[in-house]
């Protein structure tokens, strides 16, 4: 489909074509793993460069090796001092092993089989709980009524499971009955 697509990788972007072997900075996955770089621009056989490209590259990390040495000299005339260092850097070889697949059919794929299922809302519940974090749980609880504090603490058991949530939860509930 493309000839040839910019990616991103580390930071810095590279020009690549299919079966290409590039050196790269050193990346978190080990040897033979694949992984999809970010797409920036793909280009070629049909008439121009796409500046809003909908398809992936899939790279493999062929090998980690180090790059060639670079020897480092310092000097100061009349004083007798020298120092010398070097530095190897620390690289992946990777492999573009295919330039084209369509975004949205991987997408669609991926979210049928790979998707976790998302947790069951609970009927009451305040709105956006779950994006919640356990401060603004603490100081947004006060003002909740008993079915809302019932359905928060009932989710938070069953999925969240966070502490900190699950006793301002109880404490504003405790309150509430207090005040009754």
């Amino acid at each position: 489909m493309s000839s040839y697509a910019i990616i991103s990788v580390g930071g810095k972007q590279y020009r690549v074509h299919e079966g290409e072997r590039l050196l790269v900075d050193r990346l978190p996955h080990g040897e033979g793993k694949t992984f999809e770089p970010t797409v920036l621009l793909t280009g070629g056989g049909d008439g121009g460069p796409n500046l809003a490209p909908s398809v992936t590259v899939t790279a493999r990390v062929v090998a980690d090796v180090k790059g060639e040495k670079i020897r480092i000299g310092k000097y100061r005339p009349k004083k007798g001092y020298k120092k010398h260092t070097g530095f190897r850097a620390s690289l992946s070889q990777i492999q573009i092993e295919s330039i084209g697949a369509s975004r949205t059919r991987r997408s669609e794929s991926a979210a049928t089989v790979d998707a976790p299922t998302e947790p069951e809302r609970v009927k009451g519940m305040p709105a956006a709980y779950d994006e919640l974090t356990v401060a603004e749980i603490k100081e947004q609880s006060t003002g909740w009524n008993r079915p809302m504090l019932e359905a928060a603490l009932e989710y938070e058991q069953a999925n969240a499971a966070r502490k900190g949530a699950l006793a301002a939860l109880e404490s504003a509930l405790a309150s509430k009955e207090d005040d009754s």
